[in-house]
């Protein structure tokens, strides 16, 4: 399941990672709160969803890097 999901995101440009994972933090933000007032159904989608900030910013990380060096040549 997990490699779907990289494959998914790997084909996204840097500016959608970006795009991508503010709104990832904003779900993230509302299931913190529903869990606070107990109104949260499924606690395990706040781990998927960090996860998910995790795999985003690594891979943002990465192209970040190879695209400040096309930028130079």
């Amino acid at each position: 399941m997990a490699n779907k999901q990289m494959r998914s995101l790997t084909d996204m440009s840097a500016e959608e990672l970006s795009a991508h994972a503010g709104e990832l933090r904003e779900e993230l933000f509302n299931l913190r709160f529903k869990n606070k007032m107990r109104t949260l159904d499924n606690p395990v989608r706040i781990r998927y969803v960090r996860r998910q900030i995790a795999r985003a910013e690594t891979l943002l990380g990465q192209k970040a890097p190879a695209a400040a060096k096309e930028k130079a040549r």
